[in-house]
């Protein structure tokens, strides 16, 4: 989510339903991580949408048994001008990057690498847990910090309740601010990042900036949106 994101230029005849409110962008599948590759949901990059404000990459993987399926084997790999973020649901991941950091990340935690100038960084699950289930997103960095000197962080989300009809719902933001809920990390531009557990049936209403882009990834279960529903990923 960013404020008056720059101009995009589209493909010819590419469907754009964002003049009713709502754009339905469907994930595909992507191995990822060569040889030892494992299967994730692509939704981020897509032919019709690049990004959503300067979010511009997203994979959702999981619940995959990490005993069956191998986990995620993501050698030294490089990047340079755009963040990564690292959030999970279950699991855990080692991450190393030619900085010297050397960090894991769990359920509420975040990881936030800036490439910068230029990192080189791999990502490997462990077998602490057995589930690993997660996102990894991406999100570009302005211009004048596209040459910048490399970075890495570690923070914990900051969790609240919020009132969501049978039971609270909770609302935990691993980047910006939602709601009066701040994160401790921020992007070097306005974003937000967070993780909502709506209880079954329940309703919630957030505050957002009409000024922003807003995208929703349902990971489990059934839910509306602005009125329209959205598939599960």
């Amino acid at each position: 989510m960013e404020h008056t994101p720059a101009e995009r230029v589209r493909e010819a005849g590419a469907t754009d339903t964002r003049e009713c409110g709502f754009e339905l962008i469907e994930a595909r599948q992507v191995p990822l991580g060569g040889v030892r590759a494992m299967n994730v949901r692509r939704t981020l990059p897509h032919k019709t949408r690049f990004t959503v404000g300067a979010w511009c990459f997203l994979d959702h993987y999981g619940p995959d048994d990490v005993s069956a399926t191998g986990g995620m084997h993501v050698p030294p790999h490089p990047h340079t001008g755009l963040q990564t973020v690292s959030w999970l649901f279950r699991g855990e991941i080692e991450h190393r990057d030619s900085l010297g950091s050397h960090q894991l990340v769990r359920p509420g935690e975040m990881n936030l690498m800036s490439a910068g100038r230029g990192i080189s960084h791999s990502e490997v699950s462990t077998e602490a847990e057995p589930v690993l289930h997660g996102v990894q997103l991406w999100t570009l960095l302005p211009e004048a910090d596209r040459l910048s000197d490399p970075d890495f962080s570690h923070t914990i989300a900051a969790t609240a309740q919020r009132d969501a009809g049978p039971a609270d719902a909770t609302v935990t933001v691993f980047i910006g601010e939602l709601d009066g809920i701040r994160a401790t990390a921020t992007g070097r531009t306005p974003l937000i990042g967070a993780e909502i557990l709506l209880p079954p049936g329940g309703s919630l209403s957030l505050p957002i900036d009409p000024a922003h882009e807003h995208a929703v990834l349902l990971d489990a279960g059934e839910m509306t949106f602005g009125g329209e529903a959205v598939p599960e990923h």
